[in-house]
This record gives structure tokens, C-alpha cells and sequence, in this order.
């Protein structure tokens, strides 16, 4: 009777233990939830370190197992306007200007070409449970053992040094490959504890490992650690991965700075950024310049920092269901960070445009590669104003609303002067003549033989627009070799000299005291 009692109280105890439920936090249970076929993989990550009993470590794993539906790999192909996919390597080809011939010569057999997204893999659904153990065990050793690491916070490791990815690169195992290669680097410093010169040893090397080349930029799509070893070469977005790879393996907290759309040419950047105990933040160049060796060479409207973790202050929580803003600034995961690089001055506008039905934000913009893009947003109120905060100055803005899909004027554009004010610039009824000389900013040497010095093609044909509303042609004339002359032309504008079938990357300007003055 007595080894009957056993066994039904040794039963009783077995149905007890297997119902038994980890209760998780509601984070954790909408990851899993929204991981679907994925969620055996990161309960079997929870499970491990459950039973390992480190509750740091555990933490670190709901960091980020409560930020992992945010991040994601992209890849990107060329497409024409049906679609359909147009193979294109950049490998084939020696250099950046034999890159863009080719993509003219596809344009010109297949009509426009774009960018666009093929496919992404987002990490809540992909990512494995030994990559998840992996980077956690691997961050951890590295914080605890490096001797520049004593004075980071929890904090600060959790949010720059245990990340496992830089953008939206393919998900590898990068750890192990550089925490073996600077193994020793302490026995190379004179200061083992310092971080920026640990810093500065691991960027030498990098930039032996890995450097820039502009074909990249037609490569749209960021490169894994195992691409980025073969190819040796990449764009700024991939120098500064591999650079974070490399620092992050060896528990320097690190992140990647950058601006959307620069406010005096074409195209973006993205930089690094060392977070030291504090806070405070050192930048630098990935595979290129030392963090203390490194300015930027253009003008900041605004300078965003990636963050693993959600920011609730960011527009894309603010927006209703459905209300849509430019792509970009719907991101969840960046910090405004422009303070840091730039003067800045808060512009408040008053509305006097018609603001369209439902439009609760108005975006500043700037003008970059032939285009007004939207770099910051303000949510205007019952008065109609609105305003936009901590802005790059010196730089020429427009105010913009965003109506399916599309920016449209929300007001005239101005001049953020140095000192914070604004200079509109509303087409007045008097006119000017205009000599121009150039599309974008140039080193005005001085002309000798009364000649006067131009840097616009000979025989080329160029058309001057301003801006009201949109862009307003003022003519096209052909050059020789004497500067452009356009008469009785609206004054208190913004121009904008454009070459026939150029890329559109001339630059705007106003027309102050006989001269071109860029922005």
C-alpha cells in the first residue's frame, strides 16, 4: 500500500510539474506570438539561460528579444516600371563612372530603372537560438574581461556593445572572428584602460581589412560579414558595420551617427560613433579616420544615432492607424542626436498654406539630388503653427505636408540664418538680371586678362528655374565661353541652373550682390 502511495503521489507531482507555465512579461509574449513558426527558437534561447540561472544575462536577452521585431535584413534589386528584375552586378564593372554608364546603358534599353526592395527577412521570424546565446555569452565575456571596459554601464553595454547587427545586413556570426583577432591587443597599448585608444589600434587594423569604393553606392543592399571579407570594399553604411562588428566583439560601446540627406549636396552619410562611460560621444570613420582625427566635410540639417532600442518620442508613435509619413522618419530606432555636430536653432512656422484634410504633421525638408526631402517633423497645433526643432543653421528649408505619398509646399522657403533667424524667400515683384557662372559651389579664382573665369560646359544647354510652389522655368540658353545672362528674373528667390540630361545634382542658390550664394 505504502509503494502504491508513493507512486500516486510521485504522479500527482509529475502532472503538477508539466503544467507548470514560464510567465512572461507582455513584451516578451507578443515576440512570441508575433514569431510564429520562429518561436521555438527563442524559447529555447529563454529556456538556456534559465537554466543557467545568470539573470544579467536573461535581461539582455529580453533587451532584446522585446526590440527584435524592429530590425530586419533588406535585400534590394533593379527593377524597371514593369517590375520585372534587371540583374546587375557593380563587380563587373572597374570604377563608379563605368558603373553609372552601364546603369544609362540598362535605362536606355529598359526604360527607368529604380531600386527597390526584393526581399526582407525580418530577425523575430529568422533568427536562431545559437546566434542569440552566442552573441549574448560572447558580449558578456568581453565586457567583463577587457581591461577598457570596467567603467561602462549596463546600460550602455546593453544598448552599444550586445546588439548583434548594424542596419539591415544579413544576420552571421561576426564575434568570435574578432574577439580572437585582438585577443592580445592590451599587451600593443600604453594605457590598457583607455577605450579610444583601443579604439584607435582596432580602426588601424580595420582599415587594412576592409575601405571605401563608390561603386557601392549603386549596391544598395548591406553586406554581411562574410560579403564585406571577400569583396574588401563598400559603401559608408558597410564600413561602419564591419567597424561596429569589430569593437562591439571587443566591448567598445559603438553605434553608427548619420544624416538622411545632407543639406548642401547630393546623397547621405554614416559615420561612427564611440559612446564613452558618460555618454559622452566620440565620432570617427570606420575603416577610414581615428576617433579625435575625423570631421565632416558637409552641412548637418539634422544627425540621427541607431539605437537596438525603440525611442518613443518618434514620430512613428505619435501617428494614428493608417496616417502616413516619409518612409524614413517612420523608423522607431534613433536618437536626434544633431546638438552634437552642428549650431542649431528651433524654427516655428505659421501655417498660411490650406492645410489638406487629416494632416496632423508638416515636414521641413531640404533640398538634395534634385529633390525636397523631408529631415525633421513638427506636429502643428490648433493655431497652425508648428515647430521644428534643433535645426542645422545656415541652410536653405521649405516646409512641406505630405499628401499620398507625396511632399507638396506648405509654405515659402527660407534661410535658417546663423543667428536663428529666417529669411523668406517670397518672390517679389521687382526683377534682376542674373549672371551665372557655375550649378554648383566652385573656388571662384581670380580671372585674369579681364576674362571672366566660368565652370559651365562649353556649347552645353542649361535651364534656370526658381522655386514657387514648385519649379518654374526661366529658359534655357546655350553656353560659350561667357557667363550665362538671364534678365528680368523674380528676385527674392531661390534659382536652380540645371545641365540638360545631367544627373540633377546642381545645387540651389540665391542671388546676392552680383553672385551665385549656394545652399
Amino acid at each position: 500500500m505504502k509503494k502504491i502511495l508513493n507512486l500516486f503521489w510521485i504522479g500527482i507531482l509529475l502532472i503538477l510539474l508539466s503544467c507548470t507555465v514560464t510567465h512572461y512579461s507582455d513584451s516578451i509574449s507578443q515576440t512570441l506570438k508575433d514569431a510564429g513558426n520562429n518561436k521555438k527558437e527563442i524559447k529555447k534561447a529563454i529556456s538556456y539561460f534559465q537554466v543557467k540561472e545568470d539573470s544579467l544575462q536573461l535581461n539582455a536577452l529580453y533587451f532584446i528579444l522585446e526590440n527584435l521585431k524592429n530590425h530586419c535584413y533588406v535585400e534590394f534589386a533593379l527593377y524597371d516600371s514593369n517590375k520585372v528584375e534587371i540583374p546587375f552586378n557593380i563587380l563587373d564593372y572597374k570604377n563608379y563612372d563605368e558603373t553609372i554608364l552601364a546603369l544609362d546603358s540598362l535605362e536606355e534599353i529598359n526604360g527607368e530603372l529604380n531600386w527597390k526592395r526584393k526581399k526582407k527577412s525580418e530577425d523575430i521570424e529568422t533568427i536562431t537560438s545559437e546566434l542569440l546565446i552566442e552573441n549574448i555569452e560572447l558580449a558578456f565575456k568581453a565586457w567583463q574581461q577587457k581591461s577598457w571596459a570596467k567603467d561602462f554601464s549596463y546600460d550602455e553595454f546593453r544598448e552599444y556593445i550586445l546588439p548583434y547587427r548594424g542596419s539591415s545586413e544579413p544576420l552571421e556570426s561576426w564575434r568570435p572572428f574578432f574577439l580572437e583577432r585582438y585577443e592580445n591587443l592590451s599587451e600593443e597599448m600604453n594605457d590598457p584602460t583607455d577605450p579610444i585608444e583601443a579604439a584607435r589600434l582596432i580602426n588601424e587594423d580595420v582599415k587594412s581589412l576592409f575601405g571605401f569604393d563608390a561603386r557601392f553606392y549603386c549596391h544598395p543592399t548591406d553586406q554581411g560579414l562574410s560579403e564585406m571579407l571577400k569583396n574588401e570594399l563598400g559603401r559608408c553604411e558597410d564600413m561602419t558595420n564591419f567597424t561596429i562588428y569589430a569593437l562591439r566583439a571587443n566591448a567598445l560601446p559603438i553605434t553608427s551617427d548619420y544624416t538622411p540627406h545632407w543639406a548642401d549636396t547630393g546623397n547621405n552619410h554614416a559615420w561612427n560613433t564611440i559612446i564613452m562611460p558618460g555618454g559622452k560621444a566620440v565620432p570617427f570613420m570606420g575603416a577610414e579616420a581615428n576617433p579625435g582625427d575625423y570631421n565632416l566635410h558637409h552641412k548637418l540639417a539634422k544627425a540621427y544615432r541607431k539605437t537596438f532600442s525603440e525611442q518613443k518620442d518618434n514620430l512613428a508613435f505619435k501617428l494614428n492607424e493608417g496616417e502616413k509619413a516619409p518612409p524614413w522618419l517612420t523608423g522607431k530606432n534613433y536618437l536626434d542626436v544633431t546638438p552634437t555636430y552642428t549650431e542649431i536653432s528651433d524654427v516655428t512656422l505659421k501655417i498660411n498654406y490650406d492645410i489638406p484634410d487629416s494632416t496632423r504633421f508638416a515636414y521641413l525638408c531640404v533640398f538634395n539630388a534634385g529633390e525636397w526631402k523631408a529631415i525633421h517633423w513638427g506636429k502643428i497645433n490648433s493655431l497652425n503653427n508648428v515647430t521644428f526643432d534643433k535645426m542645422g543653421v545656415d541652410i536653405a528649408y521649405l516646409p512641406m505636408f505630405y499628401v499620398n505619398k507625396e511632399l507638396i509646399s506648405a509654405g515659402f522657403a527660407f534661410i535658417l540664418e546663423n543667428d536663428g533667424t529666417l529669411r523668406e524667400l517670397n518672390k517679389s515683384e521687382t526683377t534682376k538680371n542674373l549672371k551665372l557662372i557655375s550649378v554648383t559651389k566652385k573656388t571662384i579664382k581670380q580671372a585674369t586678362e579681364n576674362k571672366e573665369i566660368i565652370f559651365l560646359d562649353e556649347d552645353a544647354e542649361y535651364e534656370l528655374f526658381f522655386w514657387e510652389d514648385e519649379w518654374i522655368s526661366l529658359g534655357e540658353k546655350n553656353c560659350n565661353v561667357e557667363p550665362l545672362l538671364f534678365e528680368d528674373v523674380p528676385s527674392n528667390c531661390l534659382y536652380w541652373l540645371v545641365k540638360k540630361d545631367s544627373r540633377k545634382e546642381e545645387r540651389i542658390f540665391t542671388y546676392e550682390n552680383g553672385n551665385q550664394v549656394w545652399w
